[in-house]
């Protein structure tokens, strides 16, 4: 190589890139996305089921109601009997099985008359108000034949006393029930004289002085065969608390202890249809109970849970999804799916 060459060019060397700020951003851009869309799912208004109507019967009934309600439960026995579900799909030892518990001189009462409440009642609708820390007082209607099998002469003779409350005469069967005939198959039934005098003698309307109740009740989509609702927190609270007491792990499970209301109802076809709404504070704990309660649903779906198989039969038939406040769940058990549950069990 002689003095006056030039040395051979080296290919210059590139520095690395660096990823660090397009990783950031990347990351950026996936997690802003993701919190507007969970906040865009929180605040959207998803579509409803078309809830039933009350039967102007039954509104006459409610608007007639003293006070405010804690609780509401109404039973379609009639409806339900008539369903395929009810012929086809309940066992014969079931459909005779009480489905209330009732006082012992009640029992004695409708054993004497030979009064089945499965058969003979056709419809119940009870509202309950808390009074004081304990007592519980109710009113409400029933219809069916079993008013015929009870007629005024039975009922005063199986009565601490009787006494004539707004044009009626109602009868003290014990403590804690007054029972008032209002026709040949409809019966008015009270925790008390004054709560009977009350219902009689109506003042205002219930619908229109008790608006958390009234809202619940339009939340109930299935009105014709089982619907209940919690409109005070205090009883829904103390609902949930007796249902979990044994089950620490359950407590924590969909926000239980900022639960407002519940409404819940169910229609009896060929199988069975219901829908639950659970009412919380507000959007955000309503969005973060429904997807703890709708992880728990799919964990205990899962292959190697303590599940049991009638169980995991039935949550495939469960849907969970939130809408503003409310938290709403929704199953379609056919008769299959009852079926292998019962074989399950």
């Amino acid at each position: 190589m002689s003095g006056n060459q030039t040395p051979p060019m080296m290919p210059a060397t590139q520095a690395p890139k660096k990823k660090g700020p397009k990783v950031m951003a990347t990351l950026f851009v996936v997690g802003l996305t993701g919190f507007l869309a969970i906040l865009l799912w929180v605040n959207w208004q998803k579509p409803r089921v078309q809830p039933e109507t009350l039967s102007p019967a039954l509104t006459a009934i409610i608007q007639d109601m003293p006070g405010s309600s804690d609780a509401m439960i109404y039973v379609g026995m009639k409806d339900i009997r008539q369903s395929r579900f009810w012929k086809e799909a309940i066992p014969d030892s079931l459909k005779k099985a009480p489905f209330l518990t009732t006082g012992k001189k009640l029992d004695d009462l409708m054993n004497q008359n030979g009064i089945v409440l499965s058969e003979d009642l056709d419809t119940l609708l009870i509202s309950f108000q808390r009074s004081g820390r304990k007592q519980q007082n109710y009113i409400g209607m029933a219809w069916g034949p079993f008013v015929r099998k009870a007629p005024a002469a039975r009922l005063q003779a199986a009565s601490i006393r009787s006494e004539e409350i707004g044009g009626h005469r109602a009868y003290e069967i014990d403590s804690t029930l007054w029972v008032c005939p209002m026709g040949p198959e409809k019966m008015a039934i009270a925790s008390s004289s004054a709560m009977m005098g009350d219902f009689l003698r109506p003042s205002g309307h219930f619908l229109e002085r008790d608006s958390v109740s009234a809202a619940m009740i339009r939340k109930t989509v299935y009105k014709s065969h089982l619907w209940f609702t919690l409109a005070s927190p205090q009883w829904t609270s103390g609902a949930l608390q007796s249902i979990t007491s044994k089950n620490r792990d359950v407590k924590s499970v969909g926000n239980l202890d900022r639960l407002q209301q519940i409404a819940m109802s169910i229609r009896f076809d060929d199988g069975l249809k219901g829908q639950s709404e659970w009412v919380y504070k507000d959007k955000r704990a309503a969005f973060f109970a429904s997807s703890f309660l709708w992880g728990t649903i799919e964990l205990s779906k899962t292959a190697g849970t303590r599940t049991s198989e009638a169980a995991k039969t039935f949550l495939n038939y469960l849907k969970v999804h939130q809408n503003l406040e409310s938290v709403i769940i929704t199953a379609d058990l056919p008769p299959t799916a009852f079926k292998k549950t019962v074989k399950g069990n």
